[in-house]
């Protein structure tokens, strides 16, 4: 096989292609990665990473406010908003250099370029200089992720008004911020900024903030960010967004009428869309569903040996989810007889707000809605000794419990590192445990996972301390 042939070619180096690429070279096959930007995509670089470094910031910020409770006296406190910045860079800087040295490590061939189909197996790069040439593999997988979505009326300058990228790399701490969209990125930066000191606007054309979430949750959520100072404003729009000064004026129209306010930052925070144009898809014949690639649930498009996986291939746009398709999708490529297709009901979703926010499964309200009666258990982190401990009472675990089989369709949490938890219910479903067998689980104590039992309970009407 020469140097431009290969059994598997991936076009993207995030969370989905390099683990794409990387299990393909475990099993066996001859793999190449083609990646036009940065090892890592957006998650890495841009997105999931540096976030979580930044908003690390952010919860030690809100520590140091509670300080007096733990018995210290802190004066004269400063803050380098530049050295968070920096640390967030180097974060991902370092991870990145992980991600270099893995696909070395499993011999991987790396092309640093733009690709382009230009037939079924073979693919033209072009890289920063503008030099061409060609590989060519019979299975070639498409990872190239998504990008921010942005309103017609609201033109990213990078300065005044920003995309996520602006965000997480500011000169300064703006004094008033606009984030425009409260799913998990608006809703995560809106929380970020106003714990780091900034005066926080959040809005969102939807009913409700966290749109994707269970009702309950986003309610309590919405009420912690309103007794915290973010203001909070549902289904409403931004009509226009003009700079003026140092400032932007905006147009903002809610149900009782149009207001103007001005702020120093807008963060436009509405979505993502796909990278699927410009590979050369159209012309084999590609079938698309609201400009996201179509798959069967073995990651393969219509047209045979070319595979999608991850933000490109569809909701929910999500690393864990991207990475577990490239797993399947190459060993379905290698004929591993036991792959299990993707169970998007098993995928597990987390939001870095304060407080933060973690669900799998069906909301109740969706649960409902395919005809399921539900026992529906909660329980409050207020009587929880672990987070009375921690001062961090705020929030709640919810479950949703078929009730006729006991099975677990849903659980959300809100509250004090509810993400780091979230992957023991992922655990139950995919075990397809039943409430009595959790209720039968011994939890240790003191911890915040007690109220993960205590909700198993209460669904069954057993719970103990409330």
């Amino acid at each position: 096989m020469s140097d431009t042939q290969f059994d598997v070619i991936v076009i993207g180096a995030g969370p989905g292609g390099y683990v794409a690429a990387i299990r393909a070279a475990q099993l066996g096959l001859r793999t190449a990665i083609v990646e036009s930007t940065h090892l890592g995509g957006i998650c890495l670089n841009w997105g999931c990473i540096p976030t979580k470094a930044l908003l690390s910031g952010a919860a030690f910020a809100q520590q140091l406010k509670h300080a007096s409770q733990f018995g210290f006296q802190l004066a004269d406190v400063q803050f380098d908003f530049n050295q968070l910045v920096k640390h967030s860079r180097q974060v991902s800087a370092q991870l990145v250099q992980g991600i270099e040295h893995l696909l070395k490590k499993n011999q991987i061939t790396l092309f640093n370029a733009k690709a382009k189909f230009i037939a079924k197996e073979r693919l033209q790069l072009t890289d920063e200089k503008g030099k061409v040439s060609e590989i060519s593999a019979p299975h070639i997988i498409v990872a190239t992720g998504a990008k921010a979505a942005t309103l017609p009326q609201l033109q990213i300058d990078g300065t005044h008004i920003w995309s996520y990228k602006e965000a997480l790399v500011p000169q300064e701490l703006p004094k008033s911020l606009l984030v425009i969209g409260s799913g998990a990125i608006g809703s995560e930066f809106a929380s970020l900024y106003h714990d780091l000191g900034s005066q926080v606007t959040l809005v969102d054309i939807a009913k409700q903030i966290l749109p994707t979430e269970d009702h309950e949750v986003a309610q309590y959520v919405q009420k912690q960010f309103e007794q915290n100072g973010i203001q909070v404003l549902t289904q409403t729009s931004i009509n226009s967004a003009q700079v003026d000064g140092q400032q932007v004026r905006c147009e903002i129209e809610t149900a009782s009428g149009i207001t103007e306010q001005t702020f120093d930052k807008v963060l436009c925070a509405i979505g993502v869309k796909p990278n699927s144009s410009g590979l050369g898809l159209e012309d084999l014949g590609i079938e698309f569903e609201r400009g996201f690639i179509k798959t069967d649930q073995w990651c393969k498009t219509n047209v045979v040996g070319i595979y999608a996986i991850g933000d490109v291939a569809g909701a929910p746009c999500l690393a864990h989810k991207a990475s577990h398709e490239a797993i399947l999708c190459v060993e379905k490529i290698a004929g591993i007889a036991d792959v299990h297709a993707l169970d998007r009901t098993q995928i597990p979703a987390c939001i870095f707000t304060h407080p933060q926010v973690a669900s799998i499964g069906l909301t109740e309200q969706q649960a409902k809605n395919q005809g399921y009666q539900v026992n529906i258990g909660k329980f409050p982190l207020q009587a929880n000794g672990k987070a009375i401990a921690l001062a961090e009472t705020a929030g709640f675990v919810k479950t949703v419990i078929d009730a006729q089989t006991g099975e677990l369709l849903g659980a959300h949490m809100v509250g004090h590192e509810v993400t780091e938890q979230i992957q023991g219910f992922a655990i139950a479903k995919t075990l397809e445990a039943t409430d009595d067998s959790l209720a039968n689980v011994i939890f240790p104590h003191p911890t915040l996972s007690e109220a993960m039992h205590e909700s198993i309970l209460a669904s069954m009407q057993r719970a103990i301390h409330i």
